[in-house]
């Protein structure tokens, strides 16, 4: 990036609905840093997703530091290749979708090698009535990955942090009242955006009812 001018006018040109139908889970990131001004503008895109009564109860907690990515790492894989390994074994069968198991191949890459994704943005918010406003958290952990995908970075959502969630919290200084909700590991992606396979919207869309065979 060549100047803070150049990062002001990345991805505004980028089409919304055609960001939307290619914004994809990237979970292969290179290592190359991530510009500051960059983190600030996708997180910026965040805070422009609603909430009700306009309460803005997002905080982003962006870690860049090697040792404390190093830290989250160690706990994440541990906790993922426990959550993941019925998966593994059901993949070990020759019948076993390929589509699938490419999928699970890129989830364990991402396990293995998430200390190396030069940002953990981590996504927390105020808890109301006891509860972390999560209708309000997801839409803007959305307009973060499409904010993403219109400048060229990598991401993707994953929830696996919650099996340490009140560790890392705390690691990350937070207050019991602003839980982390998500994690999202964000880089210069070693592939590319594209659609993902869909199947066609009208097999999933019902008029007036629920209908077993929508019409």
């Amino acid at each position: 990036m060549s100047s803070p001018t150049d990062v002001a006018r990345l991805g505004e040109e980028v089409p919304l609905l055609e960001g939307i139908r290619t914004t994809r889970a990237i979970r292969r990131l290179r290592k190359d840093p991530v510009p500051e001004a960059l983190v600030r503008k996708v997180c910026e895109a965040g805070t422009f997703a609603p909430s009700g009564g306009n309460r803005q109860p997002w905080h982003f907690v962006a870690v860049r530091d090697p040792e404390r990515r190093a830290w989250i790492g160690e706990r994440y894989r541990r906790a993922f290749h426990e959550y993941i390994a019925p998966a593994v074994e059901a993949s070990r069968d020759p019948g076993f979708p390929e589509a699938k198991r490419r999928n699970l191949r890129a989830a364990l890459h991402l396990a293995d090698h998430i200390h190396e994704a030069p940002v953990h943005l981590f996504v927390a918010g105020w808890t109301r009535r006891g509860r972390p406003q999560l209708q309000a958290l997801f839409p803007a952990i959305q307009n973060i990955l499409l904010a993403c995908r219109a400048v060229g970075l990598g991401a993707s959502l994953t929830t696996v942090h919650q099996a340490f969630q009140r560790e890392v919290d705390a690691y990350l200084g937070l207050p019991e009242e602003i839980p982390t909700c998500a994690l999202i590991p964000i880089g210069w992606p070693e592939g590319r955006y594209g659609r993902p396979p869909r199947e066609p919207v009208d097999g999933r869309l019902h008029w007036d009812h629920f209908s077993a065979e929508p019409e």
